[in-house]
């Protein structure tokens, strides 16, 4: 029997997403349940100028090739700090820097400043995946050992890639995020009966609070989105950034929020709050973003204080369109233990690390059990508390 010759593959590492064929890139990315690892998203961070090598997001993606067609990608970056992650690793920095290790650059696997589960490779259907991924890998350490980067951080990423990472020697680091999980509802009132008595009535109050208010709150998807709200939202994004004293995460730029109208519209959900007696300009508005049965909360803001409209616009009115369109997750966003009083119970998700110093190698390995165990502990104490008469499944893997 004659031997089949194996496939010849070629690496190489882009410096710009836009050096890559949309139409390559997307047919790896538009299979996946996220939308943030598809090409017009992560192009419009870069050429919005929110994630650059200026910004200490520097672009340096991973592609794998068989003569001219790509088969394997990852969007990786070069990092001289750790803002805009959401996972905090300040902890490893303070320890490399007593240990006289340089911790800066490392190299980091995730969409920029989007803390949502479903980071992975992009790999070709009908490709052997554990052969690329041992190619990507090969990669990786390759260049992190040539060029002296400390270190390579996957963040929110796929709970099944992450079995298969962890064959490849990478240590998984337990996080939580609070994710509401849609539990058959038929409506909104539905949702309201997975409730305890108390907080039924609590959330009722602060939706009729907005409208006691003299709001109206309506939802705008795709071509029902004025172009001019896109900048409306990016205003809100950086007056809500200012006025809480978020100045250093404003990562994003107005041209982001205004490329969205033309090349990402129709993964985009607005909710909208106006005056009753004057539909021309939001009072406050929150930014969501969906793909299949998955939404995702991203950016809000407010013109003033209206008693509960952050929770009607960020989560009852997103959850009542979810339940309407068959939405199975949604993720709100980081942070804000008040979600969990709102029908987002703390979900796991992971990280996942591999350190080329020797000692800081050897003191994740050591002890990056005893982290996980007290993430779990913290989890389990969220979950205790939860205002539900019947807690929800947690899992989210497939």
């Amino acid at each position: 029997m004659l031997k089949q010759p194996k496939p010849q593959y070629s690496v190489a590492w882009i410096s710009k997403l836009a050096d890559i064929p949309q139409s390559s890139w997307d047919a790896l990315a538009m299979p996946l349940k996220t939308p943030f690892l598809e090409w017009d998203w992560l192009n419009n961070l870069e050429t919005s100028g929110s994630a650059t090598g200026k910004n200490g997001w520097l672009p340096h993606h991973l592609t794998v090739w068989r003569d001219k067609e790509l088969i394997a990608c990852a969007p990786l970056y070069v990092k001289s700090h750790s803002y805009g992650e959401f996972v905090f690793d300040n902890q490893w920095a303070d320890l490399a820097q007593r240990l006289g290790i340089e911790y800066y650059p490392k190299l980091m696997g995730m969409t920029p400043f989007t803390p949502a589960e479903g980071y992975r490779f992009l790999i070709a259907p009908g490709e052997d995946e554990d052969e690329l991924t041992g190619i990507m890998v090969s990669a990786i350490d390759h260049f992190c050992d040539r060029h002296n980067i400390s270190g390579c951080n996957f963040l929110y990423v796929d709970p099944v890639w992450r079995d298969r990472m962890e064959r490849h020697g990478f240590s998984a680091w337990l996080h939580h995020s609070y994710i509401w999980q849609n539990q058959s509802y038929q409506n909104f009132d539905s949702y309201l009966g997975a409730f305890n008595a108390n907080q039924r009535r609590n959330i009722k109050r602060e939706r009729k609070a907005v409208e006691t208010a003299g709001l109206l709150v309506k939802t705008l998807t795709g071509d029902e989105i004025p172009q001019a709200m896109f900048g409306q939202m990016y205003a809100f994004y950086e007056n809500t950034c200012d006025k809480f004293g978020w100045w250093g995460s404003k990562y994003l730029t107005k041209r982001f929020f205004e490329q969205l109208h033309d090349n990402y519209r129709d993964r985009v959900l607005f909710v909208a709050a106006y005056d009753q007696e004057d539909e021309r300009q939001p009072m406050g508005m929150s930014f969501c973003l969906y793909k299949g049965d998955r939404m995702y909360g991203r950016y809000w803001g407010s013109l003033q204080e209206i008693d509960c409209l952050h929770f009607d616009a960020c989560y009852y009115t997103p959850i009542e369109w979810a339940i309407d369109r068959g939405i199975q997750t949604f993720d709100p966003g980081a942070g804000g233990r008040h979600k969990k009083r709102r029908g987002f119970p703390a979900t796991p998700n992971y990280s996942l690390h591999r350190f080329y110093n020797n000692r800081l190698a050897q003191i994740l390995k050591s002890y990056i059990g005893q982290i996980n165990e007290r993430e779990q502990e913290e989890i389990d104490a969220v979950n205790e508390d939860l205002p539900f008469t019947k807690l929800p499944p947690l899992s989210l893997a497939d």
